[in-house]
């Protein structure tokens, strides 16, 4: 019988928030964990879903910003913030490809104090 081997890094995120593009719905330091996609896979509908992003101009970074879909085509997605005023998103950067979004919001798991 075959043993099953996985890397949890490769599966899931930790990302604690910084600054406040999400608030009030998720706020600094808000610890949330995500579900990372596997290459070139992205599961069901996003729209309306908050996702985990690395944009290709950061690829070899550890920066990653949270934002929500809003909007999907088939390769792009259109994201902002929930909280306009204080996010730089694709109303700034355009659509992005498929590529860079590389998450899905499982749960916070621990709520800023």
């Amino acid at each position: 019988m075959g043993s099953l081997h996985f890397n949890v890094a490769k599966l899931f995120k930790a990302v604690e928030l910084r600054g406040d593009s999400m608030s009030p719905n998720f706020n600094d330091g808000d610890w949330l964990l995500f579900r990372l996609f596997p290459a070139k896979s992205k599961s069901g509908n996003l729209v309306g879903k908050v996702v985990l992003i690395q944009r290709q101009s950061q690829v070899g970074t550890d920066f990653l910003q949270v934002k929500r879909v809003t909007q999907l085509t088939e390769v792009k997605f259109w994201v902002e913030g929930d909280n306009k005023s204080a996010s730089t998103d694709s109303r700034s950067w355009g659509a992005l490809d498929s590529t860079e979004v590389i998450g899905k919001l499982l749960f916070r798991y621990r709520r800023a104090k």
